[in-house]
């Protein structure tokens, strides 16, 4: 099985497949990670600023390693915001059937009443550098998930309560389906 976590920034991907890591014992892939590899090595002049054209960049090599982590029965979690929303179109029934994919995103309500919870948060499992997080980006960045996932007919896991709870039955969910 591969399973696929996207969603906007602060949401928790890499906490949720660490959490999947430990619970499945299926290996990880950040997309982050290979992201700033390919940057620090030379092998693109983009920058982490550079969302859209990194998307453009990497999602043809993340497809492929799905792809051929399928074709060896492998299971793969691959995290990380750089997957395109219409990323069914890159896959054929023959490998559908093996892929689970999901969206985090939080609410406006949410962002409202726990963006103090959220910044704490934010380095739980990755050191992060300091980007200046805002509540308005925060917010945006979340809601263009949102439309986006609809737009598609995607998964999407709302984080509007407890984040906690909804993480915890994110998990559950997958041993469900």
């Amino acid at each position: 099985m591969i399973i696929i976590i996207t969603g906007a920034s602060h949401t928790g991907k890499t906490l949720l497949a660490q959490r999947l890591l430990e619970k499945y014992q299926f290996p990880y892939l950040s997309v982050d990670h290979l992201k700033m590899g390919l940057i620090r090595s030379g092998n693109t002049s983009l920058t982490p600023e550079d969302d859209d054209a990194l998307t453009d960049y990497l999602w043809p090599i993340v497809r492929e390693m799905i792809k051929t982590a399928i074709e060896n029965r492998q299971n793969l979690i691959v995290e990380g915001c750089y997957i395109p929303l219409d990323w069914r179109q890159d896959f054929d029934q023959r490998y559908l059937p093996f892929i689970r994919f999901l969206c985090l995103a939080m609410t406006q309500s949410y962002i409202e009443t726990h963006f103090d919870d959220i910044l704490a948060h934010e380095a739980d499992i990755e050191s992060r550098l300091t980007d200046d997080c805002t509540s308005a980006a925060l917010k945006a960045d979340n809601q263009r998930y949102i439309d986006g996932c609809k737009r598609h007919g995607e998964k999407i896991v709302l984080i509007d309560a407890s984040y906690k709870k909804t993480l915890d039955a994110t998990i559950d969910y997958f041993e469900r389906n």
